[in-house]
C-alpha cells in the first residue's frame, strides 16, 4: 500500500488535537495517581491495623486487576449505583486510581529509605506525626522515588489508548475512526505511533535529567 501525503496532512490536525486530549486524560490522571498514592501510602503506615490492612489489601487488588477492567467498572457499574459520569471524568478517575496504587509503593518504599535517625529525631522534637511528615519525612522520601514516579506518568501516557473503549477521543479513538471513515490505517497508526514516541522517548529523558538534578542538589 502506497503512503498517501495529501491524506496525511488533511487527517494530520485531527490526531493534534487527540494529542492535546490525550495528554490532558493523562496529566490529569497522573495529578490524580500522585495525591491518591500519597494517600495510600500514609494510611499503610496508620497505627491503626484494621485500617492499614484494608488500605493493603485494596492497593494489592487494585495492581492485580487489569485496568480496562476498573475503566469499564466506573463507567458502566457506578451508574447503577447512582453515579453518572462522563467518558473523561470516568476514563481519569480510573487511570488516577489505578496507577495510585503503584505509585503508593513507591511512596512507600522511598518513605522506608529515610534514614531512622530522621524519625527519631523527629519524635525528639514532640513533633506531631504531621509535621513528622510534612517537614521531615516526605521531603526526603520524594527524590529517591523520582524515578518511580517518572516512569509511571509515562506508563499512563501510553495506557491512555485504553480509553477509547469507553469513547474518549484520544489518539487511538480518533485514528480509529478515520481509519474507518477513509478505509485507510496505514497513515493514522503509523502517525499516532509517532506521536507517542516523540512524546514518551524525551518525556523519559527529561525526567532522567530532572532526577540528577534533584540528586545533585541534595548533595550540595
Amino acid at each position: 500500500m502506497e503512503w498517501k501525503w495529501e491524506f496525511t496532512w488533511e487527517i494530520l490536525p485531527r490526531l493534534v488535537v487527540a494529542t492535546g486530549n490525550t495528554l490532558v486524560a493523562a496529566g490529569a490522571g497522573y495529578a490524580i495517581a500522585i495525591v491518591l498514592g500519597l494517600v495510600l501510602a500514609l494510611a499503610q503506615r496508620a497505627p491503626s491495623r484494621v485500617l492499614t490492612f484494608i488500605v493493603r489489601e485494596f492497593v494489592e487488588f487494585i495492581r492485580s486487576t487489569p485496568l480496562i477492567l476498573q475503566i469499564f467498572f466506573v463507567f458502566y457499574v457506578a451508574p447503577q449505583f447512582g453515579i453518572r459520569l462522563s467518558p473523561w471524568v470516568s476514563g481519569m478517575i480510573a487511570i488516577g486510581l489505578h496507577y495510585s496504587a503503584y505509585l503508593s509503593e513507591v511512596y512507600r518504599g522511598g518513605i522506608e529509605s529515610v534514614a531512622k535517625g530522621q524519625w527519631e529525631a523527629a519524635t525528639a522534637l514532640n513533633m506531631t506525626a504531621l509535621q513528622k511528615y510534612r517537614r521531615i519525612i516526605i521531603p526526603q522520601s520524594i527524590p529517591p522515588a523520582l524515578a518511580g514516579m517518572g516512569n509511571y506518568l509515562v506508563g499512563i501516557f501510553k495506557d491512555t489508548p485504553m480509553l477509547s473503549v469507553i469513547g474518549v477521543a484520544e489518539l487511538i479513538h480518533t485514528a480509529n475512526a478515520i481509519g474507518a471513515e477513509h478505509y485507510r490505517f496505514l497513515e493514522p497508526y503509523t502517525l499516532v505511533g509517532i506521536i507517542f514516541l516523540a512524546i514518551s522517548l524525551p518525556a523519559a529523558g527529561f525526567i532522567r535529567l530532572f532526577e540528577i538534578y534533584v540528586r545533585r542538589k541534595i548533595r550540595l
